[in-house]
């Protein structure tokens, strides 16, 4: 009897593997298919065609052959950088070294040097100090200012020294972020020249981490540009 249950367990067994297996193999398998050179290439154009639309508009240049000639060259400046940019990671990933701004700052001065002359230098050709500053400000989301109004408010009893030490720093972190592969890494790049204004304000008697301490906890639904 015991034999003739075990018999039949395995017959059971093996209706139950020989149907579900075409059941199985009928599932159909989902997955999206990687995007093609051509397609990436599209999608980064359509990316800084927008990009660049939004800064002619905020810069607002009444001259419609100088906004086309300043479109081409932000166009063309980004395009640049994407290219510098490959090459940067490329060659880290050679090396087996992490993609991050940490790993690429090195190569990052030295191959965007090049790239920032020609590109200001076309700007400046065009533009007058005013505007080329402006692009700047919109290359890099207005750091400049929303950082140095959250520094005036943030540690009390600034001195005018002080203060312009501060947008000093933070003009210096503009020049090198408008040259910064991604938002993320612009921010990085700021984030480094806010260290350098914290431990300044901390040798001249302010006390920064705790007066931004206070004011975060003060304005609790308010964004913090300095530590960001």
């Amino acid at each position: 009897m015991k034999k003739q249950l075990l018999a039949l367990a395995a017959i059971q067994i093996g209706i139950i593997v020989t149907t579900s297996q075409p059941l199985l193999a009928q599932q159909p398998v989902l997955s999206t298919p990687a995007a093609t050179e051509a397609e990436k290439e599209a999608f980064y154009a359509t990316t800084i065609e927008n990009r660049v639309a939004d800064i002619l508009k905020a810069l607002k240049l009444p001259d419609a052959g100088k906004a086309a000639a300043v479109h081409d060259i932000l166009v063309a400046q980004y395009h640049e950088l994407r290219v510098r940019d490959a090459a940067i990671d490329t060659r880290l990933a050679v090396e087996g070294k992490e993609i991050n701004y940490t790993n690429r700052a090195e190569q990052l001065a030295a191959q965007s040097k090049p790239l920032h002359a020609q590109f200001l230098a076309k700007l400046d050709a065009l533009l007058p100090p005013a505007e080329v500053e402006e692009i700047k400000d919109l290359m890099t989301y207005n750091k400049v200012k929303v950082t140095y109004d959250a520094y005036s408010q943030m540690v009390p009893g600034l001195t005018e020294a002080e203060k312009a030490k501060i947008l000093e720093w933070l003009k210096a972190a503009r020049e090198e972020a408008i040259d910064g592969g991604n938002a993320p890494e612009k921010s990085s790049i700021f984030q480094k020249y806010k260290d350098l204004i914290n431990h300044y304000l901390d040798a001249q008697g302010h006390n920064t981490a705790q007066a931004i301490k206070d004011w975060v906890a003060a304005h609790p639904n308010t964004n913090n540009p300095v530590t960001k």
